[in-house]
């Protein structure tokens, strides 16, 4: 029960940045949006956050993921290390979607490990 509840809250972190940027016109713009930027800096750090507590033995099983990268930007992101631009811009760009579709796919092959258990 605890891998869905972080599935969901990974899936939602990464659709709330995608309706965040999918305005934007790029980096540049991105960076120069205070508000829009924290809002993003938030997800990234939730998402960081979540995969820091994940199960051993999923992350186990994805050890394709880059988890170095989400320990550098979860670092960053709760020091409010700087720079960091780069790093968040990875984050959004390679971290994020590699995670969610790594995660998916690992959820049609176990599915019993993102299932609601009461």
């Amino acid at each position: 029960m605890i891998a869905r509840m972080q599935y969901l809250i990974l899936q939602n972190s990464g659709e709330v940045m995608t309706s965040l940027l999918a305005e934007l016109q790029g980096e540049d713009e991105l960076f120069a949006s205070a508000n829009t930027l924290a809002c993003v800096e938030m997800h990234l750090l939730r998402m960081a956050q979540t995969l820091a507590h994940w199960p051993e033995p999923l992350r186990l099983r994805l050890v394709q993921l880059d988890w170095h990268g989400w320990g550098r930007l979860q670092g960053l992101l709760e020091s409010d290390g700087q720079p960091r631009r780069e790093e968040v811009w990875y984050g959004i760009h390679a971290l994020v979607p590699a995670t969610l579709e790594l995660i998916a796919q690992l959820r049609q092959k176990e599915p019993a490990w993102f299932e609601l258990d009461f």
